[in-house]
């Protein structure tokens, strides 16, 4: 028989590898088991001797303290001083002094007797021993006894809580894990349904035998998190560990709280995060219950050429204050009182967007460095490269404006993009935001976050709708034209759907209907080139400000976006007292209560929503109406969805502790993304604008800033 096997050399290097593996295994193992055995054994020696050395004390103690007869000390001679060497020279150096404890003992039991009068009492002694037994007796050792007792005794009921079994230490691994989860994509529903399921044995058993002391388990309300995190806690006490929250008070303090407002972009650019947060600084300041300081980012001349419209430009900030404030006190109609900083920022052209340069945190003093209102706060850290903001303020909030999930998308390789988009933008609201608020759902879900609008409309608008209802109870005609449509000519901006709901409902819609459209932009010949081609009864008008006068007289916006996240535009419309026709999208959840509102959710429902809309009249606002959307309901809106409400009323401030592992893994993140920022290389390769991470001379000449090589010198190692 053909034996096609190679014969098996002894030798082969193959077995010579895995004999030198396992003997180094074993090796390694022996070693490590006589090594624990030397420690153990150590241990026990070291027990042992601590137990003898103790005994041996008492033994001596008890000796001394039952002596009654006069005993020989000895006492070594062992003074060494020039001015005693006569003295001592008399003496060889086993001379020995002699103590006698009978006179000590004589001393000790004598009476001694102090004058009542002076406030002191009478001591009488018989014995040492009934001495040393009323110092033992006495009121001050009573009081060491009775303080070390109560550190040291054992907790209340605490043989009557078992130990945490396995499913309830893996549900609570899965509770603590929540962000590191979170950012594997693991959302907080799936979450919570782990944790449910896990914790269901133990919340039958709890059905018999309740676990808490004086608490009983009640299935009808779903508070397994509470319940875990109160049987964690009551675990914890059960073992004598206090436990800590998560923040702590210092002293109080009647200063005024103060509150930081940190945007992306500043008037006279008419965008969003320039206009909002102008008015939440006002109408948060308005109140004089907190002190309000808003910080915008400053562009070199360069950039606010390419920014700012009409030619506009600063030389100076405290130039560009005076635009700001004139512009707001002119809408708000009362004269602002907060403060307006600035920080560097430098225009990126592709995204269209001003990217802070330096860190941002250090244009607020320390002093000052109470509550932040981040507006936009993925898009302040995504190249932040400073101090942590919730480590520097007591609290962070974060709003987000925008919807950059869905601009993303549009882009080449959209999807890739917005996959590692939107895990930065986890990791960056997680890691600086104490609480998110999502303007509506129509943004990612991000961590910490809750949905309110806390937007609301220029007063102007407010004013114009009033106007117009007043004219129509009087028999006026208040609306002569149609439809129009208003924003940025970008095709992102709703512009895309426009032309296309316009092109497909072409036959359907009344032949005497036409929209009138207003706005500038990168995409205006593009989008208007395409309307021509398909034959569309569009006329294009140049941008102009949605209070004008010759707005007015329309009767309906058709709004058709589903990028954005709250369009003011729709909200100033209603606010005027128009018909809105707009998408069946998260981004109009607050306006559905509005009748004036009709959404639609196919291309026929906005047909018969554009005809209905032509045909009837716009009802007239309620008070109530009128007041939700005005600022003053948006800035109550904010204080309790922020919890700022409860935060500004404490007569302590708090300073947090970052002891739980949520905090360590926000922490984590925090770090791990300080790293990758200060790397220009990284940066850049993320789309940073070159040079941000740090700003530049002009900046520091702007603002007078210590020089950048000052700032941030640049060392040789």
């Amino acid at each position: 028989m053909l034996n096609f096997r190679p014969p098996e050399s002894p030798d082969s290097p193959a077995t010579v590898t895995a004999e030198k593996a396992i003997s180094f295994i074993s090796k390694g193992w022996r070693e490590v088991k006589d090594s624990t055995k030397a420690d153990i054994r150590l241990m026990k020696a070291r027990a042992n001797s601590f137990k003898n050395l103790a005994s041996s004390f008492d033994r001596e103690f008890e000796n001394f303290l039952r002596a009654s007869c006069s005993v020989p000390v000895p006492v070594t001679s062992s003074f060494h001083g020039s001015d005693s060497g006569g003295v001592l020279n008399k003496w060889s150096p086993s001379a020995r002094l002699w103590i006698d404890l009978k006179e000590i003992k004589q001393a000790i039991v004598s009476e001694v007797e102090f004058n009542e009068r002076e406030g002191f009492r009478v001591f009488k002694s018989s014995s040492s021993f009934e001495v040393f037994e009323g110092i033992k007796k006495s009121e001050f050792l009573m009081k060491v006894k009775s303080s070390l007792k109560s550190i040291c005794k054992e907790p209340d009921n605490s043989k009557d809580i078992p130990p945490l079994d396995m499913p309830e230490l893996l549900a609570y691994l899965v509770r603590q894990s929540g962000p590191f989860l979170d950012q594997l994509g693991v959302k907080k529903d799936v979450s919570d349904k782990i944790i449910q399921s896990l914790c269901t044995k133990r919340k039958n058993q709890l059905q018999l035998t309740p676990i808490y002391a004086g608490e009983s388990f009640n299935p009808e309300n779903d508070t397994t998190i509470d319940d875990l995190d109160s049987r964690i806690a009551s675990v914890l006490h059960s073992t004598g560990h206090h436990y800590e929250t998560g923040v702590t008070h210092h002293e109080v303090t009647n200063e005024k709280r103060h509150v930081a407002i940190v945007t992306t972009a500043s008037l006279p650019w008419m965008t969003g995060t320039a206009v909002n947060p102008l008015f939440r600084a006002a109408y948060l300041a308005k109140s004089r219950k907190q002190s309000v300081t808003l910080l915008v980012p400053w562009l070199t001349r360069k950039d606010q050429e390419l920014v700012y419209p009409n030619n506009i430009t600063f030389t100076s900030p405290e130039e560009q204050e005076v635009y700001i404030r004139s512009w707001l006190e002119e809408r708000v109609g009362f004269k602002t009182d907060f403060k307006i900083s600035f920080y560097p920022g430098k225009f990126q052209k592709e995204r269209r967007s001003i990217i802070p340069a330096g860190d941002t945190s250090k244009f607020i003093s320390s002093k000052e460095a109470d509550i932040a209102i981040l507006e936009e706060p993925e898009h302040l850290n995504w190249y932040h490269h400073g101090n942590r903001w919730t480590n520097k303020f007591n609290h962070v909030v974060g709003i987000v404006h925008t919807n950059y999930l869905e601009y993303i998308k549009r882009e080449k390789n959209g999807a890739l993009q917005a996959f590692f988009v939107k895990h930065i933008n986890n990791l960056v609201t997680r890691a600086y935001c104490d609480k998110v608020l999502r303007l509506s759902a129509a943004t990612q879900d991000l961590p910490k976050s809750v949905i309110c609008n806390v937007h609301g409309v220029n007063p102007k608008f407010l004013k114009i709708g009033e106007k117009t209802a007043a004219e129509r109870e009087n028999g006026g005609q208040s609306f002569s034209k149609g439809a129009y449509f208003l924003g940025k000519m970008v095709w992102a901006k709703g512009y895309r759907e426009l032309i296309d709901l316009l092109a497909k409902q072409k036959d359907n819609l009344d032949n005497a209907f036409k929209i009138d459209v207003y706005g500038n932009g990168e995409d205006a010949n593009e989008v208007q080139s395409t309307a021509k081609k398909l034959n569309l009864n569009v006329n294009f008008m140049k941008g102009i400000d949605h209070a004008d006068d010759s707005l007015h007289s329309y009767k309906v916006f058709i709004n058709p976006s589903v990028s954005d996240v709250l369009c003011t535009a729709t909200a100033e419309a209603l606010a005027m007292g128009k018909f809105v026709v707009c998408a069946d999208h998260p981004s109009n959840d607050f306006f559905r209560s509005f009748p004036n509102c009709l959404t639609y959710n196919s291309p026929q429902d906005f047909v018969e929503k554009v005809n209905l809309a032509m045909d009837s009249e716009p009802h007239p606002l309620t008070p109530d109406q009128r007041f939700n959307l005005s600022w003053e309901a948006a800035t109550q809106r904010f204080m309790e969805s922020s919890e700022l409400d409860k935060i500004l009323t404490e007569t302590s401030r708090l300073t947090r502790k970052s002891n739980s592992v949520p905090s360590l893994i926000d922490g984590t993140l925090a770090f791990a993304h300080y790293c990758f920022t200060g790397n220009e290389f990284l940066r850049l390769c993320t789309g940073a604008v070159p040079g941000t991470r740090d700003y530049n001379k002009q900046h520091s000449s702007d603002l007078h800033l210590l020089p950048p090589h000052v700032e941030n010198p640049i060392y040789g190692w």
